[in-house]
């Protein structure tokens, strides 16, 4: 077992991969064996997902289509006090995912050819996200 944390530094709203650093951190605890890598979101306005790497126009559709399913400036929010993006965060982040578990097989993450992990940032601020990481082999 093995437990750790990555801060994901992100530019605003939107998907930003981090396959990599994953990656990067498993392949310093697998030892090559199998087992389940978790990850988990430490925020309420933003996600994970598991999604296509190669076409970008997927993601921004993605992007698009959610901002779309929850506007800004909604009249029956209440939740107004820190901008026009803080409850269209939480309502994304509620009907996305806060964890991930992607299966490790000879200590590799069994991600398919066309698959990364991402932050989906649902707020307009830049800075940095903390994803706690729990291996289990």
């Amino acid at each position: 077992m093995a437990t750790g944390q990555l801060e994901i530094v992100v530019r605003g709203q939107g998907l930003h991969e981090f396959t990599r650093q994953v990656e990067g951190w498993l392949s310093s605890h697998s030892n090559g064996g199998d087992g389940l890598c978790t990850l988990f979101i430490q925020h309420t306005s933003a996600s994970l997902l598991i999604q296509e790497n190669a076409d970008p126009s997927a993601r921004v559709d993605l992007e698009n289509w959610l901002n779309r399913l929850v506007p800004e400036n909604d009249p029956l929010y209440t939740h107004t006090l820190e901008g026009p993006d803080d409850m269209p965060a939480h309502i994304k982040a509620a009907l996305t995912a806060s964890s991930l578990s992607i299966p490790v097989i000879d200590g590799r993450l069994a991600l398919g050819t066309w698959q990364g992990i991402y932050l989906w940032e649902h707020r307009y601020h830049a800075g940095a996200r903390r994803v706690m990481l729990h291996l289990s082999l």
